[in-house]
């Protein structure tokens, strides 16, 4: 039975993930939903007015509020956490700690005292440079060994959830390299696809990272795709059609591309000759890089999810035609 039947919690709800699941919810008719995030200085609020939603309220309000009184907001049915520090080149731990664990602590705990589905994100990043393998069955988890603090902040809550026995109740999704419309605001953490399209707008060409890797050439590094619209319809899954499923699930395409081949798709996209060029890796990425990445997502599969996943080439150009080059958002 959907666990969408009442009021939603969506927070990150102004971020990229976040804003992109709250626009396919709206696509089914919901819009009884409550958007927490922290908006500060940058730009990421114009992906709101495009959505159909009930109320905002800023982040730590909601935390203090919530702490005092758990009922303070009312009930809820389901509450998708994907509000985070996402970057993956954050130094301060202490933040991280705080905004990545303590708070995800206090959100499931909250959640699981009002019966409410908690979905939450974890991330690919938990896996480090993948020497233990890519995962999701949760026995595994205590050997993996994530390559930055961003990647250990979430490692962390994904230990406490299974040593207190809450992973069978609910669900923490390991997003691979998701990409799409509504991540403007990311900054140097925005996807490779816009990135891309702005270098080759002011200069003609892109450029790529060398490999520091002896078995992989330049540009040849792989990771796994995942088109935020995929990435948005597996996470409500798990609120829609598996509502009982428990545990960690990978989230990704299941395909490992080249960084060259999702280059080139986006000079195709553009209709223009691929032309690229290989820079130095910095020394802040060095020891911390991911050479590969592949989702596993037999596991997904198992909990009934059928959808098939957007080819790499169609979901570039949809987003690059659809959205980068018309300066559109998810839900104008």
């Amino acid at each position: 039975m959907s666990t969408l039947n009442g009021r939603i919690l969506v927070t990150g709800g102004a971020g990229f993930i976040g804003s992109a699941l709250i626009w396919a919810l709206n696509r089914r008719g919901l819009s009884n939903i409550v958007v927490t995030d922290i908006l500060g200085s940058d730009e990421k609020w114009k992906n709101l007015p495009p959505l159909q939603f009930a109320d905002y309220v800023e982040a730590g309000e909601f935390r203090t509020r919530i702490a005092a009184k758990p009922a303070a907001f009312g009930e809820f049915s389901a509450v998708f956490h994907l509000g985070a520090c996402s970057a993956t080149t954050e130094k301060n731990a202490t933040y991280l700690i705080d905004n990545n664990f303590n708070v995800t602590q206090e959100l499931a705990a909250w959640a699981l005292a009002q019966k409410a589905r908690f979905i939450y994100a974890s991330s690919a990043a938990t896996y480090g440079d993948g020497a233990e393998g890519m995962d999701d069955r949760s026995e595994k988890i205590g050997r993996l060994r994530p390559l930055n603090m961003y990647g250990y902040s979430k490692h962390l809550f994904d230990l406490y959830a299974q040593r207190v026995g809450w992973l069978d109740r609910i669900v923490g999704v390991k997003y691979f390299n998701v990409f799409g419309p509504n991540e403007d605001h990311k900054a140097d953490m925005r996807s490779l696809v816009n990135k891309a399209y702005q270098q080759i707008l002011t200069t003609g060409k892109v450029g790529l990272f060398k490999s520091l890797h002896p078995d992989y050439k330049d540009g040849e590094q792989k990771r796994d795709f995942l088109y935020v619209k995929d990435a948005v319809e597996m996470t409500i899954h798990f609120a829609e059609t598996a509502p009982t499923a428990g545990g960690l699930y990978n989230l990704g395409s299941g395909e490992a591309n080249t960084w060259l081949t999702l280059t080139r798709a986006i000079f195709a996209a553009l209709s223009r000759e691929p032309a690229i060029e290989f820079i130095d890796l910095p020394e802040t990425l060095r020891g911390k890089y991911q050479y590969f990445t592949q989702a596993d997502v037999s596991k997904l599969r198992s909990t009934g999810y059928t959808r098939p996943m957007t080819p790499l080439a169609e979901a570039v150009r949809d987003y690059v035609q659809g959205y980068l080059m018309t300066g559109r958002k998810l839900g104008d």
